[in-house]
């Protein structure tokens, strides 16, 4: 088992016509390693064949069931939600896809699965901002049939949601050095595999809870990003 911690390199604008967001920001280690990177180019061309190694993000689609309501973001499929998240922390993000009303999405871990340590395992990213929280079910597997879903009571708006993903705003992103395997400082939900009972899983599927706000072709959970916390590299 081991503990990932990785930054990543892109940056995405605030999503449109969204409710300002609270801008109150955890801070991250925005420290650059380019002088490191300074004599790169002297290098030989093998160099550019190294392998950087797995990332603790989704690599697949396995499936996506779009509900009513549906349809933003997705002709950027499947990459939208593939890879780092690209929180704002402010307005939330338009690099996300929308489930639409009860529309479900199943992710896969090919470098990097899930393995039960210490605190919770997983990240969830949508682009929730303060007042606007739209919920999802999310749930694990270990071999993509039997399933293992964390309670999420999305009518306890007085408790915070608790169990749901899409409540908290996400602030880690490929560009701004903030790590989003952090749970204290890259923003989103977070869930432990020892609240299902589970080891280690491989898959995540998430699914919109049917209480949010549904209208156009933005309704619903908004995914951004999964992000594995405790995990184990897969062969």
């Amino acid at each position: 088992m081991r503990t990932l911690a990785l930054a990543s390199t892109l940056a995405l604008t605030l999503a449109c016509g969204e409710p300002e967001k609270d801008d109150t920001a955890p801070e991250g280690d925005t420290d650059s390693d380019t002088d490191a990177d300074s004599d790169s180019d002297s290098d030989s061309d093998s160099d550019a064949d190294t392998d950087v190694g797995p990332d603790p993000f989704a690599d697949e689609v396995v499936s996506f069931e779009p509900g009513d309501f549906a349809g933003f973001g997705a002709d950027a499929m499947p990459d939208v939600v593939l890879g780092s998240p690209e929180g704002t922390g402010k307005a939330g993000s338009t690099h996300v896809v929308s489930l639409g009303q009860e529309g479900v999405i199943v992710l896969a871990l090919t470098d990097i699965g899930l393995m039960d340590g210490d605190g919770p395992d997983l990240l969830v990213f949508e682009n929730a901002f303060p007042g606007w929280p739209e919920t999802g079910v999310v749930a694990a597997s270990e071999d993509g049939e039997t399933w293992h879903e964390w309670p999420c009571a999305s009518d306890d708006p007085d408790g915070g949601y608790p169990g749901c993903a899409g409540v908290n705003p996400v602030y880690a992103s490929s560009s701004n050095g903030i790590d989003p395997t952090d749970p204290g400082v890259a923003g989103g939900d977070a869930f432990d595999l020892a609240d299902l009972g589970l080891v280690r899983a491989r898959f995540v599927r998430i699914r919109d809870s049917g209480a949010n706000p549904y209208e156009g072709t933005s309704g619903g959970f908004d995914l951004d990003a999964i992000a594995v916390i405790n995990g184990e590299a897969l062969e």
